[in-house]
């Protein structure tokens, strides 16, 4: 099986602060980093680093083929990316001292993407095939509706939640992966423990996935309710922990483990990413997991 993730690349300005902002308030950073990132960057370097043959389709402005030579370094097919005529997507993510971040997004060159894209890169998968998205590019209905036209299994990290994805056709997708913003803005249930039921009522067909951060992860997997624990860790920054949990929890499913093997392998992985600077850097190789 190989996986095609049409996705977001993205320039990360991490700053390091010892409390967000608030409205009205100018604060000095203590520290600025510069990463290669974006939800899509990073999950296609998860999948890989975790063994998984993943094909990375998005656009990058003049100014972002250093995150085209990223993915190649962790062995991501890039043969589908093109160069736009936006400027590169970018964000603004602060990091407090407990390690927990805030995000501003700017798309940029994700905006870019339409079904002429999308028409270039689908002819070369199908059947068999996986598609992985996030909602940090553009396009994303009309590419569910082709890939599902050839057979390709769909998996939607809808992140970051917005209006947008209501209106794409999910009924096509085999498998969520959420965390709590997201399982409440499809299921209209805060507490995850009862949104993943009614998101299996809604969704029958489809794989629930809910990560909680610290409390661990749920999914909701033929009617039943499986948990899986966070494993300790020393939290040093979390910006790349949901991306690291879907890579690996993907990997486990294609090499064949069962969905309780494949969340406690995904576990295992963002405890390692959290306790590391950075996005994609963060991620860690299959063979630290032992």
């Amino acid at each position: 099986m190989r996986v095609l993730n049409f996705g977001s690349l993205n320039i990360d300005y991490v700053y390091r602060v010892d409390s967000f902002v608030r409205p009205g308030e100018t604060k000095a950073a203590l520290q600025l980093a510069t990463h290669s990132g974006g939800k899509g960057l990073n999950q296609s370097i998860a999948l890989a680093r975790a063994g998984v043959k993943v094909c990375h389709a998005g656009k990058v402005g003049t100014g972002g083929t250093f995150l085209v030579e990223t993915l190649k370094k962790s062995g991501v097919d890039t043969d589908s990316i093109e160069i736009s005529s936006l400027p590169t997507g970018h964000t603004i993510i602060q990091v407090d001292n407990s390690g927990a971040n805030c995000i501003l997004l700017f798309p940029g060159a994700n905006a870019d993407i339409d079904e002429k894209f999308a028409d270039r890169i689908l002819p070369g998968f199908g059947s068999g095939d996986m598609l992985l998205l996030q909602n940090e590019i553009s396009g994303i209905g009309p590419i569910m509706r082709k890939a599902a036209a050839r057979g390709m299994a769909i998996v939607m990290n809808p992140s970051p939640f917005d209006s947008r994805v209501l209106s794409y056709p999910l009924d096509l997708v085999s498998i969520f992966l959420l965390n709590e913003i997201e399982a409440e803005g499809l299921s209209g249930e805060p507490d995850p423990e009862k949104a993943a039921p009614l998101l299996g009522e809604k969704f029958p067909s489809a794989r629930i996935v809910i990560t909680c951060g610290a409390k661990g992860s749920l999914c909701m997997d033929k009617g039943r309710l499986i948990r899986q624990k966070a494993y300790p860790a020393k939290a040093v920054d979390t910006t790349a922990a949901g991306d690291t949990f879907t890579g690996y929890f993907l990997a486990g499913l294609i090499e064949g483990l069962d969905t309780a093997q494949a969340m406690d392998l995904a576990s295992r992985a963002a405890a390692i990413c959290v306790t590391r600077k950075g996005a994609a850097d963060s991620v860690p190789l299959r063979s630290e997991l032992g």
